[in-house]
């Protein structure tokens, strides 16, 4: 038994889960800036982001506000466009880059092909052979 939970906890994708998680926790107050960014100029420019009391239900006693829905979603929305356009997409454009760059650089020669030319010209070139046994400049 414990050995399957070893094997369980040392696989990589259960490390790599727990990795994202723990940065996904430190990048949440960075996250959290840009969107209260956002919401401010969206506060500045149409009143105050919040839609909590926009549609109010007396059910009896109770009173019931489907409102917040709606600012958990444009709270969800802004999060993530800020997520987005503020991290997604310029590490694509990163990457991008990199593989243009990558792309860009001269394709080394493989070891295999770079022996059989050595071999070949040592070939040529041997006595006894064929070849003169002198190298020529051409």
């Amino acid at each position: 038994m414990l050995k399957g939970f070893r094997d369980f906890i040392t696989r990589g994708n259960v490390i790599d889960l727990a990795v994202g998680i723990i940065i996904g926790a430190a990048f949440t107050p960075i996250i959290e800036a840009i969107s209260d960014l956002l919401m401010t100029i969206i506060a500045g420019l149409v009143g105050e982001p919040d839609f909590d009391n926009v549609w109010t239900l007396s059910v009896g006693s109770a009173q019931a506000t489907p409102g917040t829905i709606l600012t958990a979603l444009v709270n969800f929305l802004l999060i993530a466009a800020a997520l987005y356009f503020f991290v997604v997409l310029p590490m694509n454009k990163w990457h991008e880059r990199q593989e243009a760059r990558k792309e860009e650089e001269p394709a080394e020669a493989d070891t295999n092909e770079l022996l059989g030319q050595i071999r070949d010209l040592l070939a040529a070139n041997a006595p006894g052979t064929g070849g003169t046994g002198k190298h020529s400049e051409n």
